[in-house]
């Protein structure tokens, strides 16, 4: 967190170079990592801001640093870099860290999410993929060299394979497999690209493999193709330092979603980092890092607030909405960023409703701070941001800045989530923060049941877990075990796993850099606060 000590240098071992991943705690299949890479260490259960070209829409890089944000990873898009502007050119000019002033961690998809979204642009054979670009109609062709070789000349911590990704919303069990052993062939090809690359490379950059298999989670002697899929990749392991779960997110009902996160989080590696593709929302990131997964990545808080959306513990606000016309409150009592602490919600309203140009500055969420100092001083928070504005000659509205706001609200509301879901498990209080949040998100009194109010697929999950929805929700006790790790016994959450490089993390030292962050955790929350 942004106001802990300075980090001490990391030692890397020679299997892996350019990632080491130390286990602090633990409970039942959710686990708090400290994930060291080369551009600094991620904090896991972590979310990832999609920064597709290099940029998250209307956030500056400072800003993703700042105090009440914080994100250590951010991703970006091979394929739309290799567009625009030209991963030759990125590579010119220091890698995609130098092009776009940012110092922490990127990881990079492959590409081939493209093959969805892109479906009926997108042509898929043995060799690869010829896409068809949605601006001006010229082709591209992008096999597994091409795409670790654009990787590499990005220059992101994290690169991951290309895949032969089927939609998940298909009834073809032909498609899936074919997908899935296409994706172990293209793998093979993607890790002799990556030993062989011309620039960076193992030393410097983490290749990751992507389990596919639809949502057949059947066992191995029955054929299932997730299963099989991962036994291919574990006979490839020395030379995958992560691996994600893809496949999923495109529309599957939600009991088909998480059988396949559960079956993948119990199979894969306990001492490697665990990413699950394209996932968001705030609910699935409860459940999914419950299930075991560290890592997380979705376009949903950005793209939500583009048309004025907030993501609260209650669910979503729809700020367009007449209700919020006369509202008074602030989008969330309990955040912590610069909109939170100075906006009202009447006010985001009227500017979404409203359609009023603001001349030739176009301006983004930081004007305000860049003129009225006051605001900062006010808010005590995002102070670095004072110095950025942005000038056009385009008219825009008020609605433009609004939804910027919004932007900067949700991956604030997520980065605290997240943090504090962390801190929970350090603590060893997660299943109390899992049931809280369970009863906020759906409504539920105090004193109701919680089970019953949940949706089949969660109760399934979590009982998957090992998280007791009738338990106690902790209270005020709960809550200051989430803050003391230990209190209670004199320890940490305890380890579980080696890490990749590393040790553990259970007892002694780890457990006791655990209960550090937290109460530095606790403490900066007080003085901004303050």
């Amino acid at each position: 967190m942004a106001d802990e000590a300075p980090e001490k240098p990391v030692v890397f071992s020679p299997e892996s170079p350019a990632l080491r991943l130390d286990v602090l705690a633990t409970s039942g299949r959710v686990r708090a990592t400290n994930l060291h890479l080369p551009h600094g260490t991620v904090r896991t259960p972590v979310f990832m801001p999609v920064g597709t070209q290099g940029t998250v829409k209307g956030i500056l890089s400072d800003a993703l640093k700042a105090p009440a944000l914080d994100f250590r990873i951010i991703l970006g898009n091979t394929y739309h870099l290799a567009v625009r502007p030209g991963t030759e050119l990125l590579e010119g000019q220091g890698g995609l860290h130098e092009f776009m002033a940012w110092d922490r961690n990127i990881l990079t998809d492959s590409g081939g999410f493209q093959m969805v979204s892109l479906l009926q642009l997108a042509a898929i054979t043995e060799q690869g993929v010829e896409f068809q670009s949605p601006n001006d109609g010229t082709k591209m062709m992008l096999r597994p060299e091409d795409s670790i070789h654009h990787q590499n000349r990005i220059g992101s911590d994290i690169v991951m394979a290309l895949d032969d990704v089927a939609p998940s919303t298909i009834a073809d069990p032909v498609r899936f497999q074919e997908a899935s052993e296409r994706s172990i062939r293209w793998l093979d090809r993607c890790i002799a690209a990556h030993i062989g690359a011309p620039c960076n490379g193992p030393a410097t950059q983490n290749l990751f493999g992507i389990v596919q298999g639809g949502l057949d989670v059947r066992s191995l002697a029955e054929g299932g193709l997730r299963e099989a899929n991962m036994a291919a990749m574990f006979a490839r392991d020395a030379d995958l330092p992560g691996y994600a779960i893809g496949g999923l997110a495109g529309g599957e009902d939600k009991i088909s979603f998480v059988r396949v996160v559960a079956c993948c989080t119990a199979r894969l590696p306990p001492g490697k980092p665990r990413y699950l593709m394209g996932v968001g929302y705030p609910l699935d990131l409860v459940v999914c890092s419950a299930l075991g997964v560290d890592m997380f990545d979705c376009v949903y808080p950005t793209r939500t607030g583009r048309f004025g959306t907030a993501m609260v513990p209650t669910g979503l606000l729809k700020l367009k909405n007449a209700a919020f016309a006369s509202d008074d409150a602030p989008l969330d009592a309990e955040c912590e960023c610069f909109v939170c602490a100075r906006y009202r919600r009447s006010y985001l309203h009227a500017l979404l409703k409203s359609n009023a140009a603001l001349g030739s500055e176009l301006v983004t969420y930081v004007a305000p701070l860049a003129r009225d100092k006051l605001v900062v001083s006010r808010a005590s928070t995002d102070s670095r941001l004072t110095p950025y504005l942005f000038v056009s000659l385009a008219l825009p509205c008020f609605s433009t800045w609004c939804w910027q706001t919004t932007r900067y609200h949700n991956l604030a509301y997520l980065s605290k989530l997240m943090l504090t879901m962390r801190a929970s498990v350090i603590g060893g209080a997660f299943p109390a923060f899992v049931r809280r949040f369970l009863r906020v998100h759906f409504g539920v009194p105090a004193g109701e049941p919680l089970r019953e109010a949940c949706p089949g697929w969660v109760q399934w999950a979590l009982d998957t877990a090992g998280v007791d929805l009738a338990g106690s929700e902790g209270g005020e006790e709960g809550e200051e075990k989430e803050k003391n790790p230990g209190a209670e016994d004199g320890k940490g959450g305890g380890g579980g796993g080696g890490g990749i490089g590393g040790s553990s993390g259970s007892g002694g030292a780890a457990a006791a850099a655990a209960a550090a962050e937290v109460a530095a955790s606790t403490t900066a929350a007080k003085k901004r606060k303050r």
